[in-house]
């Protein structure tokens, strides 16, 4: 951790930490909004993807002075429907953008008497609306304990490390487009490093949507309760997950360094009730997909993104402003270790 404090720290992002009770530690970016790092007690070790050029200052420099998306990594916030706000052109899918008004936005920091705030108020232009919409995104951050900590039959889980925190993220319609058209919904996004594997719980067994590449057979596995997907491939591909179909955890395993194993997992309020606005890019009338997974492992980087959606607010929903609640729990330790909490949290057989 204190390397990636320092790089950021000496080319002026001000980055942030927040410590918990139990000494799990989160590394803020404020450029992004996003929660850069996720570590354990006692422990450097990042449980997410960072963008390599975070290595060096000098590095870090040239990358953020570039005119490309800057991709830091960690934990961000976007906006859906994707071919809406990526897509300026749509449904011409030759120009995928991601606009800067939400990445990396213009984030203030405001501090009330429960919590310190991430803040943005962004303007974007939906493009199949040809139409800007005028919305705020605030996020902050709290403890998240060891779901496991009271699991009697696994006390013997007393060493293996552990981080987690709560992430509050609220999205508003502001006043110019309350009365409009939009329908627009908070994407939160984990970029893992690559080549591990996910893990979608389910209430029933279910086939997930392929959004875009193509999927080799061979890295999918569905049973009755849970989608594994390793991450593995060439190029970028993405799957999604209905909202009827998703449990609200969703898992990430990965090896570790010192021959040890990582698992992220994701808690999330999954609503069925709730329109679910992204769609794929080729059917925009297909909604309801709550859960995504991206594999990219192309000049884009080599990552996986662990994702959810929240349901949508505006147009036919009776909402102007949501509210959304969601933990990450991350663990790492053995094989052994790591396969017993994704059977007690994911159900994993």
């Amino acid at each position: 951790m204190q390397t990636l404090l320092d790089t950021l720290n000496k080319i002026g992002k001000c980055p942030r930490v927040h410590q918990a009770p139990d000494g799990s530690r989160i590394l803020i970016l404020p450029y992004g909004g996003r929660v850069l790092g996720l570590f354990a007690p006692h422990s450097e070790e990042n449980f997410y993807w960072t963008h390599p050029a975070l290595e060096s200052p000098e590095s870090a420099t040239e990358f953020y002075n570039a005119q490309q998306w800057h991709n830091s990594g960690g934990d961000r916030t976007w906006l859906a429907p994707e071919v809406d706000f990526f897509f300026p052109n749509y449904p011409d899918k030759n120009v995928y953008r991601p606009p800067r008004e939400l990445d990396p936005g213009n984030y203030q920091i405001i501090q009330n008497s429960q919590r310190e705030h991430l803040v943005n108020r962004a303007t974007c232009v939906l493009s199949r609306l040809r139409r800007p919409v005028e919305v705020e995104i605030a996020k902050s951050f709290g403890p998240a304990p060891n779901p496991l900590r009271h699991e009697r039959a696994l006390e013997h889980l007393a060493n293996l490390e552990y981080a987690g925190y709560t992430q509050y993220t609220s999205l508003e319609l502001l006043a110019g487009t309350r009365n409009g058209d939009a329908q627009v919904g908070l994407w939160n996004l984990l970029q893992m490093p690559h080549g591990g594997e996910l893990l979608i719980a389910t209430h029933v067994k279910t086939e997930p949507k392929v959004v875009f590449g193509a999927l080799d057979p061979h890295d999918l596995r569905i049973s009755d309760h849970l989608v594994r997907y390793r991450m593995r491939a060439s190029g970028e591909q993405k799957i999604g997950i209905r909202a009827v179909a998703a449990a609200g955890r969703v898992g990430y395993r990965y090896p570790a360094d010192g021959g040890r194993w990582a698992l992220v997992i994701r808690n999330v309020f999954v609503n069925p009730s709730g329109t679910y606005a992204d769609v794929p890019w080729d059917d925009p009338e297909d909604l309801g997909y709550a859960i995504q997974a991206c594999n990219v492992n192309s000049g884009l980087g080599s990552f996986g993104e662990l994702e959810y959606h929240v349901p949508a607010i505006g147009r036919g929903t009776g909402r102007l402003r949501c509210e959304d609640v969601s933990q990450v729990w991350a663990f790492r330790g053995s094989t052994e270790e790591i396969d017993l909490v994704a059977r007690s949290l994911l159900g994993l057989q």
